[in-house]
């Protein structure tokens, strides 16, 4: 074990700790510097970079982490984060798919896939990997409310009116969301006040 790598990685999860992320990602550089193959080091670094906005570096760095550690799904969906940051969904479609090859239960990899699918107007698709998120997790609101969008731009009408005749079971916020955007007044019975509905409070 390379002591002072270790020591550095330790200060910079401390400093992770504390919320100060300019110093963990120095810290970080500098124990990648004395250990260029700590896997943690690398990907701690790279998810930073992507919450600092610093992209082209954190790419580097992830994209080195999957070459040491090529079976740790959340490195994969890491990545796919990233891409989705950088509004590239192509790419983080590619990286989501390999997150799910390793661990097919992430919901949260296929909730992402689903949003770039959405994003590539690749709807049925989307379907899937929405319905797939909302099987791993039925109370994910979120999941169900893109999965009724997703249905309402391949005009299935009474697929929309499934989710949201589900959402409603546990979120009324989000099912006076989704009965507006997908324009379903019909549905308007199912929430008590639809006044508010479209304000984010």
């Amino acid at each position: 074990m390379n002591l002072e790598a270790w020591r550095h990685r330790l200060r910079a999860r401390l400093y992770e700790f504390l919320r100060r992320p300019d110093q963990a990602i120095a810290a970080y550089r500098t124990a990648l510097a004395l250990d260029p193959a700590s896997a943690q080091a690398t990907r701690a670094l790279a998810f930073l970079l992507t919450s600092d906005g610093h992209y082209a570096e954190a790419e580097r760095h992830f994209q080195a982490a999957v070459r040491l550690e090529p079976q740790r799904a959340a490195t994969w969906f890491n990545l796919g984060f990233m891409y989705d940051k950088q509004h590239q969904p192509a790419k983080a479609i590619e990286a989501f798919h390999e997150a799910l090859r390793i661990n097919p239960g992430l919901d949260r990899a296929w909730y992402g896939m689903g949003l770039c699918q959405t994003a590539l107007g690749q709807h049925e698709a989307a379907v899937k990997s929405f319905e797939q998120a909302g099987q791993l997790q039925p109370m994910n609101p979120h999941a169900w409310y893109h999965l009724g969008l997703a249905q309402h731009a391949l005009h299935r009408p009474d697929k929309v009116k499934e989710a949201i005749e589900y959402l409603h079971r546990f979120d009324p916020k989000m099912t006076r969301q989704l009965i507006h955007d997908t324009g379903r007044s019909d549905l308007a019975h199912l929430v008590a006040d639809l006044r508010n509905v479209g304000r984010s409070d």
